[in-house]
Formats: structure tokens, C-alpha cells, sequence
């Protein structure tokens, strides 16, 4: 065991330490977060810049009695290792124990479950006014980093945390940086504020009404220790603008601070990534590709990014290339919507990258700022589906999200050249709001019947034509459905129409009514959730007719870290247990024929 850390069980040891033997900890704890980061990968430069802080945070407070809440949280990890998660960071066999986010289930010492951005402010306020009407004392902190203040939740926190006129830390973690290189005008402020020692006279923190203190070094574990014990007992809103190294103390990180946001399991000393990949084409370098050829030809288009550039494959050089056709506007996406719109409205040509559960922040842009105003702007969908990852970050929403919001056209390809197809008439049509669901990673190809236009009415491609049984397989699940369509017949015989519905918004009345004529079961495939989702609107348009259907999908719950293959299973949905729920649906009693 480690000379230090093998005396931390929980916080509250390491009171017992000198302010010396604190900074000889962080050597050992960051020594050990290298050697596990490399082992299971994770979000390396964040958690390796709040090490200091974070023993510092925990040595003056007394948590969980004071309650620290992390923004995104994925700078948590040496949080987790000090309040009795140690074992998950020295032991190989349990690494795989904790989140890489905070989570209550975990411990009590988390006081959220957070994984999205710009949200601890708000948070932290709350805790504190509930606090003060039980007439409590404790500390409520709240730590906001890698870019989180671009965000507009963090500006309304701010506003509003400064009216509370009590206890409230509110730490800025201000290592320069997002994702990538943080972008707006509030960080012209925070680089003004760095370079002058916090004293110029412009402070946007003082200016909303904070008090506000200033530490250069954040990674001096001393400095940290002797700001906090000032203000532990301040009575009001107080901003620690804390400036940081992220990636400090591995000099690979250091040096490249967006490849080492996050990282793969990865060789320690060479820095290279240890999982071997075959090459193939990804939906994000060929997005890359498409656009960069389209920049190239139209200077009206215009990339939009909220702080994640690579989603389309944009690096630093690219960025820098197309500058005035390539927008950052931080960790926004409410803005990257609307300005998408005002964009578009104007005869531009905007096509907006955004994570599907990231998605989520900017639903009344979508409905109220876009598709009301017909902007025709174009959104791609990435990382859409079931997948193996934090519970906050679940893929399985956007359908449900974006099916009921009127003039908007959401399209689901099968394959790179459906994608493409659809990004084309995206682009150059100027009537309509198109969002697209990217379909997986790794790029697919096929011989698809492709449409001249995607505007109404809906048009489903029959790609093979069968009876008895119906399969509409939508978006990355058509290889599902064609896998299903086999084996049922190799199992009983019966040759099943396969359909690809090409769209999430809109029914293809005159199909499903043809349907009806030698058909007794539509099964539908979709990877997202069911309830609210695709299944259901066809459910809905058979739900007064003979016809049985049958929707196959996520359940509408939050999966932490579970398998794809174990959701898979869990869901049926795979071609085995499909094929034996349609062959018990088969032999079942019919639904009545009419309602």
C-alpha cells in the first residue's frame, strides 16, 4: 500500500496528516489515478487537475455534512477514492465498481447523480436555501470546470445565487479549458481576471453581485487549504476562481490538453492507446469529409458545435482552416439551436452536431426557435441508441424527444449512403427543419432505394416483399430486422416483408393500410425507447383494426454501465427471442377486428 493513502478511509483522515504529508498524498493518489486511467481509460485531464483541490476541499470541509456537489462531475474520481471508494483505484479486480460520475447510490458523500454540464450552481442553491429555512449551518460548495460556465444554467445560478445572502462556495475551476479550447466573451473575462491576479476591475462575478477571491495556483495544495479556511465561514455568496493545470502532473496530458480529455485504456509511458481496432470508416470522419468538401464549394454553410468539435471530426488544424465557417459556442446547445435558426432564416446553410442525450438541454429551441419559424436547419444526431455507458448519458431519448414537435422532419438512415443522401437534401432545401439520426459508428453500407426528396408525404422503402408478418426496422436496427427476417423464415417458413421506414416523424398511411391486406403481424424495431417513441405512433394507427403489432426497444428507465449485449438480452432483443415472440404471437387468438 501507499505511505499515505493506505491511512484514508474517509475524509476526515486527512486531518491527521501535515500540510506536507497532504502534498506527498496527492503524489501517490496521482500516481495511482495514471496507472488506473491506463488501465480502464476515462476522463484523464480533468480528474488529474483537481487533485490538490479536491484533498483540499475535503481536508477543510467536512463532508457529507457540508455537501460539495461537482459540475459533470467527471473530475470526481479523486473525490470517490477519499470517501471509501479507495478499493475501486488500487485494485485491478475492482475498478470497474464505481461511475466515473457521481452518484448517491455509490455513496452518501454524492449528493447527485450528475453527468451533464452547467447544472451545479443551480443545484448548490437549492441545497442551500433548504438549509437555511431548517435553520442549518453546513457548507454548501459547488465545483464548475472544464468550460461549464458557457453553459446557461450556470449564468442563471449565478444570477440567482448571488440574491441568497448566506453560506454558498461556489470554486471555478479555471484551467483554460473545455473539451477543446473554451470559446465567449465570459472567458475573455476569466483570462483578464488570470492575468491580472484576479484584481482588474472588470469581474464579471463582482459585477452579478459575488463576493470573489482569486488563487493562481490551484495545484499548490497549500494555497488551496489557506483561501478555503478563510471563507469557510463566510455568510454569503462567495466565488473562488481557482486556476488549474489540466492534465498536471503527466506530462502527455500537459502537452495535449483535448486529446487527453478522455481517453481509451492507453500504455502509461507511451501514451498510446492499447485497444486494437480494425479501420474502418466512421460516420464521424466521413461527416468530416462531406462537409469540409461542402465548405470548400458554399461558403454559407456553417459547422456548429456545442464544445464537443470532434462529434463531426473537427480538429484543432480544421477549426482553425474554417473559422469563419465553423462555430464553437461552448457548452450551449439552446444557443447552437437558435442561432442555427437565425442562421438558416438568413439564407445560410447550418448544420448543428450535438450528442443525442446532450439533445435533451434544448427541447423549446427545438420545438419553439426552429421548427416553428420552418428555419431550415439541419441537426445530425450522434451517438443515438442503447449503450454501455454513465446513466446520464443514455442515447434512447431523442426519438421520443423530437417525434411530437411539428414541422420537423427527423429522418433515421440505414446505411452512409442513406446518411449522405438525406445530409444532401438537408442542406439544399430551404422549406424544412431536419434533424438526422446518425446510424451507429462505424459506417454501413448497403444498396438502398433513396428518395429525390424527404419533405411529405412519408414514403417507407419495402425492401423485401413478404406476407404474413411485417418488419420495420428504423435507423442502425435494419440490420436487426434483415437478421430477423432470415432466421424466421429458416425457422418456419414464413417470408416477412422487411421495411425500411426512412422516417421517425411521419406514417406512411397508404403502406400500413396495404399491409393490412396479407398481413397479420407488424413487428417494429427501434433503437431508442419505446414509450412515446416510433413503435407506438404504428401501434396507435392499427390500434382499431385486426392487425397485431408488436414494438420491440429500450425500456424507459436510466442504465448505468450495463452491457449492450446484456440490454440487448434483457430487452429481446435479439433475432432469437424476436423470432419466438412472433411465433407465440402467431399461434395466439386474434385482436377483434373492430374496436
Amino acid at each position: 500500500m501507499s505511505r499515505y493513502l493506505d491511512r484514508i478511509e474517509v475524509p476526515k483522515d486527512l486531518k491527521m496528516l501535515s500540510k506536507k504529508e497532504l502534498s506527498e498524498l496527492c503524489g501517490e493518489i496521482r500516481e495511482l489515478m495514471i496507472t488506473r486511467l491506463g488501465a480502464t481509460g476515462g476522463h484523464i485531464g480533468s480528474n488529474l487537475g483537481m487533485i490538490e483541490a479536491t484533498v483540499a476541499l475535503h481536508y477543510v470541509f467536512d463532508s457529507p455534512v457540508d455537501q460539495i456537489i461537482f459540475d459533470v462531475s467527471h473530475q470526481c474520481y479523486t473525490h470517490k477514492l477519499l470517501t471509501g471508494r479507495k478499493s475501486a483505484y488500487l485494485d485491478p479486480e475492482e475498478y470497474d465498481s464505481v461511475s466515473g460520475f457521481t452518484n448517491p447510490a455509490e455513496s452518501e458523500h454524492d449528493i447527485f447523480s450528475i453527468g451533464h454540464t452547467s447544472t451545479a450552481i443551480s443545484l448548490a442553491s437549492g441545497l442551500a436555501k433548504s438549509r437555511d429555512l431548517k435553520g442549518e449551518k453546513n457548507n454548501v460548495i459547488a465545483v464548475v470546470g472544464d468550460g461549464a460556465l458557457s453553459g446557461g444554467e450556470a449564468l442563471e445560478g449565478l444570477n440567482n445565487a448571488a440574491t441568497l445572502g448566506s453560506n454558498l462556495i461556489i470554486v471555478i475551476n479555471d484551467n483554460d479549458m473545455s473539451i477543446a479550447e473554451n470559446h465567449g466573451g465570459l472567458y475573455q473575462n476569466l483570462r483578464l481576471l488570470r492575468e491580472t491576479g484576479g484584481t482588474a476591475e472588470c469581474n464579471l462575478f463582482r459585477a452579478l453581485g459575488l463576493d470573489y477571491c482569486f488563487i493562481r495556483n490551484g495545484n499548490n495544495i497549500n494555497t488551496v487549504i489557506d483561501v478555503l479556511s478563510r471563507i469557510k465561514h463566510i455568510n454569503h455568496p462567495i466565488v473562488v476562481h481557482m486556476c488549474t493545470m489540466k492534465g498536471y502532473g503527466y506530462l502527455l496530458a500537459e502537452r495535449n490538453k483535448e486529446n487527453w480529455h478522455y481517453k481509451d485504456p492507453f500504455d502509461v509511458g507511451t501514451g498510446k492507446v492499447l485497444l486494437k481496432t480494425e479501420t474502418h470508416d466512421t460516420y464521424e470522419n466521413l461527416t468530416r469529409d462531406f462537409l469540409v468538401e461542402k465548405m470548400q464549394k458554399d461558403s454559407t454553410i456553417v459547422a456548429i458545435t456545442a464544445g464537443t468539435p470532434k462529434i463531426f471530426g473537427f480538429d484543432e488544424n480544421l477549426r482553425k482552416q474554417y473559422s469563419k465557417q465553423f462555430v464553437d459556442v461552448g457548452i450551449a446547445e439552446e444557443h447552437a439551436i437558435a442561432m442555427a435558426s437565425g442562421i438558416a432564416k438568413n439564407g445560410g446553410k447550418p448544420v448543428f452536431g450535438v450528442s443525442s442525450s446532450f439533445l435533451q438541454r434544448a427541447y423549446d429551441q427545438l420545438s419553439q426557435d426552429l421548427a416553428l419559424n420552418h428555419s431550415p436547419a439541419v441537426i445530425l444526431v450522434f451517438f443515438a441508441g442503447i449503450s454501455q455507458g454513465s446513466q446520464t448519458h443514455m442515447g434512447i431519448f431523442d426519438i421520443a424527444l423530437a417525434i411530437n414537435i411539428p414541422n420537423l422532419i427527423y429522418l433515421a438512415p440505414t446505411c452512409k449512403e442513406e446518411y449522405f443522401h438525406m445530409l444532401e437534401w438537408g442542406l439544399e432545401q430551404n422549406e424544412n427543419s431536419v434533424m438526422i439520426r446518425v446510424p451507429g459508428i462505424v459506417a454501413t453500407s448497403r444498396n438502398v432505394a433513396l428518395l429525390s426528396s424527404y419533405s411529405q408525404p412519408v414514403q417507407y422503402e419495402v425492401v423485401e416483399q413478404g406476407r404474413k408478418v411485417a418488419i420495420l426496422a428504423l435507423g442502425k436496427f435494419f440490420s436487426l430486422g434483415k437478421g430477423v427476417k432470415d432466421r424466421l423464415e429458416e425457422a418456419t417458413g414464413i417470408k416477412a416483408t422487411l421495411i425500411n421506414p426512412r422516417y421517425i416523424t411521419g406514417v406512411d398511411v397508404e403502406l400500413l393500410e396495404q399491409l393490412k391486406e396479407n398481413h397479420q403481424l407488424v413487428i417494429i424495431l427501434e433503437d431508442g425507447v419505446i414509450d412515446g417513441g416510433f413503435g407506438e405512433k404504428i401501434a396507435r394507427y392499427y390500434g382499431c383494426s385486426s392487425m397485431k403489432v408488436l414494438n420491440f426497444g429500450a425500456r424507459k428507465e436510466f442504465v448505468d454501465w450495463v452491457t449492450v449485449e446484456e440490454q440487448y438480452e434483457k430487452y429481446h432483443l435479439t433475432v432469437e427471442q424476436i423470432v419466438s415472440d412472433i411465433f407465440y404471437e402467431l399461434k395466439s387468438p386474434d385482436f377483434p377486428e373492430t374496436c
